[in-house]
C-alpha cells in the first residue's frame, strides 16, 4: 500500500503528459518554421506533398515518398527534425515504421 501511495504521489507530480510522453511537439508557435520550409524538407527528400496539417503539435506531412509509397511524417515544427515516419510498404495497407 505504502509503495503504491509513493508511486501514485510521484506521478500526479510530474508535469500533465510527462509520464506519458510520445511523439507530440511542444513548441511555443512564435518559434515554428513556416510551412514553406517543411515543403522545402519534403522536396530535398524527393517527397511529393499531398498535404501539410497539424498534428498533435507537429507538422504533419501526407504525401509519398520517391519511390511512391505512401508516407505520413510528423516533422517538429522548430527545428524540422523528423519525429516519426510511416509508409506503405506493399500496397496492401499495411504500414511499417521507422522512428528516427
Amino acid at each position: 500500500m505504502r509503495k503504491t501511495l509513493t508511486i501514485l504521489a510521484f506521478v500526479t507530480s510530474l508535469p500533465a503528459g510527462a509520464a506519458f510522453a510520445d511523439d507530440d511537439c511542444f513548441v511555443p508557435m512564435a518559434d515554428w518554421q513556416p510551412r514553406e520550409e517543411v515543403a522545402a524538407l519534403a522536396a530535398r527528400q524527393g517527397w511529393t506533398v499531398r498535404r501539410i496539417k497539424i498534428d498533435d503539435g507537429c507538422y504533419k506531412i501526407d504525401g509519398r515518398d520517391a519511390e511512391g509509397r505512401k508516407i505520413e511524417v510528423k516533422v517538429q515544427p522548430g527545428t524540422l527534425q523528423i519525429v516519426e515516419f510511416e509508409y506503405d510498404d506493399d500496397g496492401r495497407g499495411r504500414k511499417d515504421r521507422d522512428d528516427d
